[in-house]
């Protein structure tokens, strides 16, 4: 059981507010166009997917690579299973496309660029929808971590289902109104509209683990909160970091708690994910990211990103003088105003209790039910 999982990162914080780009550079010029790419070293492209959502794109990479079969093409995530998306990569993989163009020795027998493997970062549907397609028509392996894999096949074996009485619990405990849970069940199983089905197998990629692709070696470092267990790639002799959601420049990568583990604490995960790379990683890298630009600036990133989450949890801790359901402390997390009848509602809400069940967990704050039957949260 679970619910929808959220598709696209949310800009809705005001502590990550999209021009906010003290201390970060952006070295690598304008975008590529859907179907085109931009070189950002030797064997290392950069694309760019049209996205159906409000956040309207994902950024994709292209490093070369050689199996047994010659060279060709490992590419890291893949955009959503749509229209617009498969125009792209039978642009960017035909016979005169760009990545046949790029490495004129990796092409298929009718002359289109081959791919040799597919890695993915995570399992929201923007980075993982067309890797089913891709690893068919190349027949070329999925390589994704453990708990990405699994989470992915569970979500999308929700389609078609309609939303189970734990979830419609869930969401009436924390306050949504009676028009809010019926817009839930209506959406409900939506996850894999996006999705073409995974193939039956993968490789497991682990933290820690170094990939060798092509030319260089690649480092897998696992972030937590945003997902499970999030894979990003380091190759120190390029001098780079696929980061996926894991560091955004511009916008603050959804965290929060769905139905399926009410009780959880992403935002742990979350700020100990951030501690880690700070700890361990250099501010000289070039951080790839899926949405914004290429960026230099890493730790400005992450202290603004984790100075946020801190700055709300004051906010937070401000407004439970009182007691408050989940969807009353919106005001204090975030900058835009939450429509009950929109989009942003499950990820607004699965954000507050993110927070709240921080507070939770460090014996900040109390949870109570009420004769309503509502959930309502205040300072210990």
């Amino acid at each position: 059981m679970s619910a929808n999982a959220p598709t696209i990162t949310s800009d809705g914080r005001a502590d990550a507010a999209p021009d906010d780009n003290r201390g970060l550079v952006y070295p690598c010029g304008e975008p590529p166009a859907p179907g085109q790419v931009t070189e950002i070293a030797p064997g290392l492209l950069w694309l760019r997917m049209p996205l159906p959502f409000a956040l309207n794109h994902i950024n994709l990479w292209a490093i070369a690579d050689e199996d047994e079969q010659g060279p060709g093409w490992a590419i890291v995530d893949t955009g959503t299973k749509t229209p617009e998306a498969l125009d792209a990569w039978r642009q960017l993989t035909a016979p005169e496309g760009p990545l046949a163009a790029y490495l004129p020795g990796g092409r298929t027998a009718a002359g289109g660029a081959r791919l040799t493997r597919v890695l993915v970062t995570h399992m929201h549907p923007d980075h993982v929808g067309m890797a089913g397609w891709l690893t068919r028509k190349f027949q070329c392996r999925l390589w994704m971590t453990r708990l990405e894999y699994l989470t992915c096949r569970m979500l999308v074996a929700d389609t078609g289902r309609e939303a189970p009485d734990e979830a419609i619990r869930f969401y009436r405990r924390v306050g949504w109104p009676e028009e809010a849970i019926d817009t839930y069940r209506a959406r409900f199983g939506g996850f894999g509209k996006y999705m073409h089905a995974l193939p039956e197998s993968y490789r497991r990629l682990s933290d820690g683990e170094t990939l060798r692709i092509g030319a260089h070696d690649w480092r897998v470092v696992v972030g937590r909160g945003h997902s499970p267990e999030h894979a990003c790639l380091l190759s120190e002799s390029l001098g780079v970091m696929i980061s996926g959601d894991q560091v955004l420049p511009r916008i603050s990568s959804n965290v929060s708690v769905f139905p399926t583990e009410p009780d959880a604490d992403p935002l742990a995960d979350w700020i100990g994910s951030i501690d880690r790379l700070r700890a361990t990683l250099g501010d000289e890298w070039l951080v790839l990211p899926a949405h914004g630009e290429p960026f230099r600036g890493l730790h400005a990133r992450l202290d603004r990103l984790a100075a946020g989450h801190q700055r709300g949890l004051e906010r937070l801790r401000r407004s439970l003088v009182e007691p408050k359901r989940a969807i009353d402390v919106f005001g204090a997390l975030f900058a835009r105003p939450i429509d009950s009848k929109g989009e942003l509602l499950g990820m607004a809400t699965g954000e507050s209790l993110a927070h709240l069940n921080h507070l939770l967990a460090r014996g900040e704050a109390v949870r109570e039910e009420g004769a309503d039957g509502v959930l309502r949260f205040r300072m210990a």
